[in-house]
């Protein structure tokens, strides 16, 4: 998604981004569990049993979409989980979940840019991303603001898709994406461009060590990559010193 230029308006890979998940922002849910087959609810599960160990009290959620990453979060009881995402219609597909669910109080989503985190640094014990990473336009400006937002100590948990290592589960995986996505997409979305973006974004992204590389040259610790579903995901771990 490069930058085209259009009516004297440039269009940003964030612009592109936000106008997407504005479209898909309905049907988002649903199609998140079609495709994963309901394994989604299984990889934040095992982001939230990573960051119970730590027992963060103020937690940032980049890119929270609709919200689901937060709303699991509260099982293991934060003071407060502040969501932020740059899709207003994903933000108000998620306050109607929480509203419905009562958790106001312990949770309030924002409008806002990874790259330009609106608070002070070392506000939060924690921040978390779910499948957000590869959207963001300039990933080395968006780890510089989450390690200033993080106080001393505090840790980052990023799940994001990955290539599986094992040829066989890599065939089966594209396979997946080539034939059942776009057939997903057909149905419920009619947005053939969110599809090839979702798809080539996954297939491209930097994974496992290449992740971890990028962590730690952004000042990240103690950074580590655990894959899930035989690689087609992964929980990425990383500290600020």
């Amino acid at each position: 998604m490069d930058q085209k230029i259009k009516s004297n308006k440039i269009y940003t890979k964030k612009n592109q981004i936000k106008k997407m998940f504005d479209k898909l922002s309905v049907n988002y849910d649903m199609m998140n569990t079609l495709f994963t087959l309901g394994i989604d609810k299984i990889w934040r599960k095992k982001l939230v049993n990573k960051l119970f160990i730590y027992k963060p009290k103020k937690i940032l959620d980049i890119a929270t979409g609709t919200a689901d990453l937060a709303i699991e979060i509260v099982k293991i009881k934060p003071e407060k989980i502040i969501g932020i995402d740059i899709s207003k219609k994903m933000i108000s597909m998620g306050n109607t979940k929480i509203k419905k669910l009562k958790y106001e109080r312990i949770i309030e989503l924002r409008e806002g840019d990874c790259e330009k985190i609106p608070f002070e640094n070392n506000s939060f014990d924690a921040v978390t991303v779910s499948f957000g990473v590869r959207n963001f336009e300039n990933l080395d400006k968006c780890l510089i603001e989450i390690l200033r937002v993080l106080k001393k100590g505090g840790i980052l948990l990023i799940l994001e898709t990955s290539i599986p290592k094992s040829r066989v589960i890599f065939f089966c995986y594209d396979l997946y994406l080539k034939t059942v996505y776009p057939l997903l997409y057909n149905l419920f979305s009619k947005n053939k461009n969110a599809y090839k973006y979702l798809r080539n974004s996954s297939l491209v992204f930097p994974n496992g060590k290449k992740f971890n590389n990028i962590l730690m040259k952004n000042g990240f610790i103690n950074v580590n990559n655990k894959p899930l579903t035989f690689g087609a995901t992964s929980l990425y771990f990383g500290k600020k010193p």
